[in-house]
């Protein structure tokens, strides 16, 4: 909180622009902190004791006039409004450091060396999430020099099937099969053992004549969708966790805000294009209510930093909450949380080899970096 600074800085008797500014900050900061209309008494008990309460208070109306404050009632307090907020990000934007306290607990979550870059991605914004109270998601690169682990098929029903495909990287891949006929449990259960066999190249089991051909085009399809989407990128990987947290805000608590946050965050693609313009600014952005310029109107913030690997920003990670965010605090955990992450992706590339690359747009380009993908582990031994 920025009372003990503010006593500090009132001792010099700040000219009048400076001073306003210091009001519209305090009762900025203690609306961030109690949610409640700010009165000129609470501004004078909290850091403004050197100001008369008619100073105070032709000040405010001031701000009020300017579009930085309302108040709901002649006799109530004021709120500050998406302008205030604004300008109070942009004053605090890099200025703060995590305590060392925090930064302990959030450096669990995210300094890790491991092969399984996915999943790491996945539990750093879950970490952050965590740490901050809101909603996450992150933009990565493509790694290369992944391979299949393993495919389990899930019977839909008689004629379909759900693919699911887990990679060395610990990724997800889902898609659907259409089995051309109907198939039983226990047969998807053999060609799913039929699978395995062949991507750990080991003694492969004996399948009726019916369900040989089946099981060869279903491992050949399976396996030539996975090339097609690895090859094919042209989109940043997007990671996205915490939205439950948004419903346990105090400000996000009607139907209809909570609709539209939830709009919002399941946007993929535009949430994707603030990650990207981040990224490309390389350094930290905040995006505050009409500011988003998202398809329907939404009274939430985006804060969002960019991460580096090797030097190269690669991607970025953004927190998704109300207006009434505690603004300090979000820009010290995500400056600390890039910085961390980018250090351990940098350590695990490089101790296992990985490599990655952007999006591409040309599709040709992309099918010819298709040989760093191996499907399957050619260092095991050759079938039994």
């Amino acid at each position: 909180m920025i009372v003990n600074a503010l006593k500090k800085l009132l001792r010099k008797k700040p000219d009048k622009d400076r001073r306003e500014q210091l009001l519209l900050f305090g009762l900025v900061d203690l609306y961030l902190e109690t949610g409640c209309p700010v009165s000129s008494n609470s501004l004078k008990e909290q850091g403004f004791e050197t100001l008369s309460s008619a100073t105070i208070r032709n000040d405010l109306a001031k701000l009020e006039q300017q579009g930085y404050l309302v108040q709901q009632h002649s006799s109530g307090g004021r709120i500050p409004t998406s302008l205030a907020y604004k300008h109070y990000a942009a004053h605090y934007l890099n200025r703060d450091a995590l305590p060392e306290k925090e930064a302990d607990v959030l450096a669990q979550g995210l300094n890790r060396e491991t092969r399984e870059v996915a999943r790491y991605l996945q539990s750093a914004a879950e970490a952050v999430s965590a740490a901050s109270g809101c909603a996450v998601f992150l933009s990565s690169p493509r790694f290369d020099h992944d391979f299949v682990l393993d495919v389990k098929l899930i019977s839909l029903d008689e004629t379909r099937a759900l693919c699911v495909i887990l990679t060395d990287f610990g990724e997800v891949h889902t898609s659907i099969l259409h089995l051309g006929k109907r198939t039983s449990n226990q047969t998807l259960k053999k060609i799913e053992a039929y699978f395995h066999a062949r991507l750990m190249n080991l003694k492969l089991p004996s399948l009726s004549s019916c369900d040989q051909p089946l099981a060869d085009r279903l491992y050949n399809e399976v396996m030539l969708r996975h090339l097609a989407n690895a090859s094919h990128f042209t989109l940043e990987e997007i990671y996205k966790t915490g939205f439950s947290k948004l419903v346990q805000a105090g400000d996000i608590s009607d139907t209809a805000t909570l609709a539209s946050s939830l709009s919002l965050f399941e946007n993929t693609s535009y949430l994707r294009s603030l990650l990207k313009e981040c990224g490309k600014l390389k350094q930290m952005r905040c995006w505050i209510a009409d500011d988003l310029r998202a398809p329907s109107f939404t009274p939430c913030s985006v804060v969002a930093a960019p991460y580096a690997i090797h030097q190269t920003y690669v991607g970025a990670i953004g927190i998704l909450g109300p207006n009434r965010l505690p603004y300090r605090k979000i820009f010290a955990i995500l400056k600390y949380a890039a910085a961390e992450m980018g250090k351990s992706l940098t350590k695990s590339l490089y101790k296992f080899q990985i490599t990655f690359r952007q999006p591409r747009e040309d599709f040709v380009d992309a099918l010819q970096a298709a040989n760093c993908l191996m499907l399957e582990d050619k260092k095991r031994g050759k079938p039994a």
